[in-house]
């Protein structure tokens, strides 16, 4: 059995069925509970998305799916009935992202470590802002999406976690805490990221930029000031123009493209396979470079693996400051001591860095 290979007309006929049925027969015959991430739209009736998809396959498959055969989720029932053009919607909304709360926490220390009423103008401001942000795609978006209810609740769960607040605090979670903790130790850099991700979205700068680059980062792939901040700052990295501007400077020079942080070259360890190639990274996160011209001087040519470690976890170390880090632990395997793992532990995570050189 195909799953997904599923027809409209099918579908057709399982909300047609549904309808005749009534909701709760229909979900009892043939095992399914009711939607928890998604439902289908369809002629201004909700329609339960996993058991429409599943009931579906009955027509085309000859037998309908079991509930736990596939999920309703993305990768399954929603995924499906979306490309075959039905409309889907989110039951509930996406857990709020770093970006978002970093807007809402600098909102809170704008009004004294306050949380602010559903009826203030900041918090509708806020409220339309947040809609615009290109970080939720609209199927995981319900009605209610970050509406001034939504805005001025988050804001009493970032009051009631400072450390001066003395009653009890609200259901916020550990990302509140966090960007919260970020204000406190380092207020004029959080306010400027603030800035910096309010002035993308207003100009439509952020919301151009394309989504696909989230696919290639997993969650040790962070940015001090968040996604969409990381997004532009991956996007100068990636300007050919500059990087190839910043090789043949290295090169006028009479310098060779060997990692500016472990030394790696990678001609001479590949060969012709590997002449003329390194990766550029920007050595000035957004939320200390601004949005101004970007020089050569703020370029560095590193190996693949510096540039995964140094992105790989916020705050970023520069080339150098990996550099030295990278000397540091060699130096200490050398001498036999070891930094930060036991003995046997830091010896194998070291030579396995080695074999991938």
């Amino acid at each position: 059995m195909r799953r997904g290979a599923i027809t409209r007309e099918s579908v057709l006929k399982a909300v047609a069925e549904h309808d005749e049925a009534g909701r709760e027969a229909f979900l009892s015959k043939y095992g399914f509970g009711e939607a928890r991430s998604y439902v289908l739209v369809h002629k201004g009736r909700e329609y339960d998305s996993k058991a429409i998809a599943g009931v579906a396959h009955k027509w085309d498959q000859r037998r309908a799916l079991a509930a736990d055969e596939f999920s309703g989720g993305k990768d399954h029932a929603a995924a499906w009935l979306k490309r075959l053009g039905f409309q889907i919607r989110a039951v509930k909304n996406p857990d709020w992202a770093r970006d978002e709360v970093i807007l809402a926490c600098d909102l809170v220390m704008g009004n004294g470590w306050k949380g602010l009423d559903v009826q203030d103008r900041r918090v509708i401001e806020l409220s339309a802002l947040l809609q615009l942000l290109p970080l939720h795609a609209d199927a995981d978006r319900n009605d209610k999406f970050r509406n001034p209810n939504g805005v001025a609740r988050k804001t009493f769960d970032i009051a009631t976690r400072h450390p001066d607040y003395r009653g009890k605090p609200t259901n916020g979670g550990a990302l509140d805490v966090e960007v919260l903790h970020e204000f406190l130790a380092r207020p004029g850099e959080m306010t400027e990221v603030a800035r910096l991700l309010r002035q993308g979205i207003s100009t439509g700068e952020l919301q151009d930029l394309a989504q696909a680059d989230d696919e290639e980062l997993d969650d040790d792939f962070s940015a001090p000031e968040g996604r969409l901040l990381l997004r532009r700052h991956r996007a100068r990295e990636r300007n050919k123009g500059l990087r190839k501007k910043k090789i043949a400077s290295v090169l006028r020079k009479g310098g060779s493209l060997a990692c500016e942080a472990c030394n790696f070259d990678f001609e001479e360890v590949y060969g012709e396979r590997g002449a003329g190639y390194v990766e550029c990274h920007h050595v000035v996160p957004l939320h200390k470079a601004g949005e101004g011209t970007t020089k050569l001087s703020d370029l560095a040519l590193i190996c693949a693996n510096c540039h995964r470690m140094i992105h790989r976890r916020a705050p970023w170390p520069t080339p150098a400051e990996l550099g030295s880090a990278i000397t540091h632990r060699r130096q200490s395997r050398l001498s036999g001591t070891t930094v930060g793992k036991q003995p046997g532990e830091a010896a194998a995570s070291s030579d396995m860095q080695e074999g991938q050189r």
